[in-house]
């Protein structure tokens, strides 16, 4: 699949806004202490995502009911869903100059009724975008840190209408964004999740 730039400006995927606001001091903290153990930019990233995909757990993982959405609430609270940890992980990657898109996958729930918009990230290195899904493992899902071949939680099938949207989103989708700020509760989100973009 060919992923395609929102905007041709390579500098709008480093921007910070206020859901990836990476000049926040809970984010410039992370990122300096990642950035400590790192010897390029390559390893920073993989140390990033590795942060997010394993030290915050997935709210729906864990039973945590808060829902977080501006990346450095992500960091503090230590919980959010796949859009919550892509931000945070769009953030920390910002944060040390590395252009990161958002984008996102349509995939079936578990139980076959009905669909729901997944969240993941797309990091651009040597000219190339290539995604990673910070979402968090757990049985049955086994994702990694990959330039070359991606090594995503989930590989929709199309035959239950499940797909890969090519979008990279230099900020989040408002479907998105709009659903994770309305929600009181991660109960009440799961009912509000967008089915489609």
């Amino acid at each position: 699949m060919e992923l395609i730039q929102q905007t041709p400006d390579l500098s709008a995927y480093l921007a910070a806004d206020e859901v990836i606001n990476h000049g926040h001091p809970q984010v410039r903290e992370v990122a300096a202490h990642l950035a400590k153990g790192a010897t390029d930019s390559y390893d920073y990233a993989r140390a990033a995502y590795e942060f997010v995909r394993d030290t915050i757990p997935h709210s729906a993982d864990s039973g945590d009911p808060r829902v977080t959405w501006r990346a450095s609430d992500v960091l503090e609270q230590g919980t959010g869903i796949c859009y919550a940890k892509a931000h945070a992980l769009a953030a920390l990657l910002r944060a040390e100059d590395i252009p990161t898109a958002l984008c996102y996958q349509r995939l079936a729930h578990d139980d076959g009724d009905g669909h729901a918009v997944h969240g993941l990230v797309a990091v651009r290195f040597n000219g190339d975008w290539h995604r990673q899904d910070p979402r968090g493992n757990k049985p049955g899902v086994n994702a990694q840190f990959s330039l070359t071949g991606e090594r995503l939680a989930w590989v929709p099938d199309p035959r239950v209408d499940e797909l890969d949207y090519p979008t990279l989103y230099a900020e989040p989708h408002p479907a998105v964004l709009g659903a994770l700020q309305a929600a009181p509760d991660r109960p009440y989100l799961w009912k509000t999740l967008p089915v489609a973009l």
